[in-house]
């Protein structure tokens, strides 16, 4: 009789089995994260009108990441999730102070329609010396309805710049505002 070790191991892991809280100890599943392409720039000049140039910048921003993390809830009707949005931003020449508000706003979408929608205004303070840095907005808390037919997968969470209409269409047209 030979000794092979690729039956040790199981036999080894074997009382593992048992342990943990008990059954469905796996993390939930999450929403999926999205950023649509078209709101993730935001470029802001100073004065209405189509001659711009970049004496004119006030502010160019693109939001780089969406993070966030789900867990379990003693209500398992809910689904409590936390979402952070990174953004990177530029500031122009045209910029008046240091401080900035950038409007981002996160959705929560479920098969192609807008559940619930948010803006947030992210404040940033340029520190002295500083024309450029990424930033990560506070925490945003969901809470996402579930059952045992609808995990947090159903739901998709995107992150982008509530832009204006001119700015959507700049970006639309790939002129960056």
């Amino acid at each position: 009789m030979r000794f092979s070790p690729r039956y040790c191991i199981p036999a080894l892991l074997l009382p593992l089995f048992g342990c943990g809280g008990g059954h469905n100890d796996f993390p939930p599943q999450c929403p999926v994260p999205k950023l649509e392409p078209t709101l993730a720039d935001l470029t802001r000049y100073a004065g209405p009108g189509p001659a711009r140039d970049l004496t004119d910048l006030i502010l160019q921003a693109r939001v780089v990441g969406l993070d966030g993390k789900c867990q379990s809830a003693e209500d398992k009707s809910v689904l409590p999730t936390t979402v952070s949005v990174s953004i990177s931003l530029q500031r122009g020449p045209a910029m008046k102070g240091r401080d900035a508000d950038v409007p981002v706003f996160l959705a929560v979408v479920e098969g192609g329609t807008i559940r619930d929608k948010h803006v947030y205004h992210v404040h940033l303070t340029f520190p002295p010396n500083v024309d450029r840095m990424t930033i990560t907005s506070p925490p945003v808390d969901l809470l996402l309805p579930v059952s045992p037919e609808k995990s947090g997968a159903a739901y998709e969470v995107f992150a982008g710049f509530q832009l204006t209409p001119d700015e959507l269409a700049a970006n639309r047209h790939g002129t960056g505002g």
